[in-house]
């Protein structure tokens, strides 16, 4: 079994997921008493929040660069970056590692090619929802046909994220203000949904919206489990 390496706490609530489904996939494969090799560096999501929200992209990535170097140098054989928005830094990232990052957007654009769907909504942060480099990784090579919620409903998404899913709150009112999204969705052709943040799925599941949901925390645990038993 392959060494799996995590660059989690962005948020840890979701961080926490990323754990529990990798070592829940990997005893349902291979049984008995087995888990996960995995090496985790969970950082302080206010430094990066804070990096975020003033524009700081490259200290960021210095940041997150020196974090998967620190799994890299534990011994994981590949590295996952535990968060969607931060896959900003992840070409920069990539060139900083000699190990393979597995992305989270790739993994995702895969798992909604076999289901046979093309036009697919997607919601996250602002970050994630309106810069290239999310939906453009989607979109080119992904092949998909992104569609995304108006200005008004990326904040109220945003929000979400930040002030309630992030901190551990799930409040049921936020659920139906998403589903609301989601149908707008829906009307405008979308035939699944990507939960394009790690921390969506803590409150989303599938059946909640009037189509398909594709969760990235579950599609990258189940990826990472892929490549750790591939022999």
């Amino acid at each position: 079994m392959k060494t799996i390496g995590l660059v989690g706490g962005m948020s840890w609530e979701s961080t926490l997921e990323y754990y529990r489904l990798i070592n829940e996939m990997i005893k349902e494969r291979l049984g008995g008493l087995h888990s996960a090799r995995c090496i985790l560096c969970s950082v302080d999501f206010a430094d990066i929040e804070a990096l975020q929200r003033a524009g700081r992209w490259a200290e960021a990535t210095q940041f997150l660069v020196a974090s998967a170097r620190s799994v890299e140098i534990a011994g994981a054989d590949f590295v996952l970056l535990c968060t969607n928005t931060m896959h900003k830094v992840a070409d920069a990232l990539q060139s900083g590692l000699r190990i393979p990052l597995l992305h989270i957007a790739d993994a995702t654009a895969e798992q909604v090619r076999r289901a046979g769907f093309r036009r697919i909504g997607l919601l996250g942060t602002r970050f994630t929802m309106e810069e290239d480099f999310y939906r453009g990784r989607l979109e080119r090579p992904g092949g998909l046909e992104v569609v995304v919620p108006d200005a008004p409903e990326r904040g109220a998404v945003h929000r979400i994220i930040y002030d309630e899913l992030c901190v551990g709150c799930l409040r049921p009112e936020s659920k139906v203000r998403l589903r609301g999204v989601m149908d707008q969705l829906a009307q405008q052709g979308a035939e699944g949904v990507i939960l394009g943040c790690t921390e969506l799925g803590l409150l989303l599941n599938d059946g909640d919206g009037p189509v398909p949901l594709f969760d990235t925390t579950r599609i990258h645990a189940r990826t990472a489990v892929e490549r750790a038993l591939q022999t």
